[in-house]
């Protein structure tokens, strides 16, 4: 009697593939920790090879990653992570400064037990990165705290808003670092969550606005960064 044939490998493996959303997932977190350069290419194939997966689900998950502004699809170029302007920029922080004052409010009026202990814990993490010299885990997790507070707040469209506008921060960040800026103080983060333990909303939203002009500051927005000055490079 013939051997019962067993099921085709193929099978396991498409059991193994990866989601679309855990590979989005990798790719946003790769960006989150500066290991993604703005401008880097993202070829289809390779993408397939990396995550052992089709190429029709990578056109999905860049598609998807181009929705959100992180990815920018040209034609005939194919994907490359996103090179905001410095316009784009300035409105990435004017639409953070509109909208995390409220993720705030409402953080503080649904504030108990449970979120403070996510909070606590996550500024612990961050202190532990800080003191290792983990710069990756420093980058991303101060991006995370941002995302943390919407999340928290209980409305997940702030919380969609606000993953895609700290990605988007974190590729500015790469692209105008001025040379004396640093990631996200850790103080200013720790007095943020101490407004929230007290239930000072007012206090929580003008440190969080003081926060993000920090942020900001640091940064060559300037809108002559992009043009060097020949007459003074050439000039005899």
């Amino acid at each position: 009697m013939p051997k019962k044939l067993s099921p085709p490998k193929e099978a396991g493996g498409a059991a193994r593939e990866q989601s679309v959303d855990a590979i989005a997932e990798k790719i946003s977190t790769a960006i989150l920790e500066h290991r993604l350069a703005p401008g880097t290419k993202l070829g289809e194939d390779r993408l397939a090879n990396i995550f052992g997966t089709s190429r029709a689900k990578v056109r999905e998950v860049l598609a998807r990653l181009a929705h959100e502004q992180i990815v920018e699809l040209v034609p005939q170029r194919g994907a490359h992570v996103a090179k905001p302007t410095i316009e784009q920029a300035r409105d990435v922080f004017e639409a953070r400064r509109l909208i995390e004052p409220g993720v705030l409010r409402r953080l503080v009026g649904t504030i108990d037990d449970f979120k403070m202990q996510r909070l606590r814990r996550h500024l612990e993490l961050e202190a532990d990165a800080r003191q290792r010299n983990d710069a990756r885990a420093v980058v991303r997790l101060s991006g995370e705290f941002h995302l943390l507070l919407a999340e928290l707040a209980g409305n997940s469209a702030l919380a969609r808003t606000m993953r895609e506008l700290s990605t988007l921060t974190c590729l500015i960040i790469s692209l105008y670092d001025a040379p004396t800026a640093t990631s996200c103080r850790a103080d200013e983060h720790e007095e943020i969550v101490e407004a929230i333990k007290r239930n000072d909303a007012k206090r929580a939203e003008t440190l969080m606005l003081h926060h993000l002009d920090h942020i900001q500051e640091s940064l060559k927005l300037d809108a002559g960064s992009d043009e060097a000055d020949l007459e003074s490079i050439l000039g005899t």
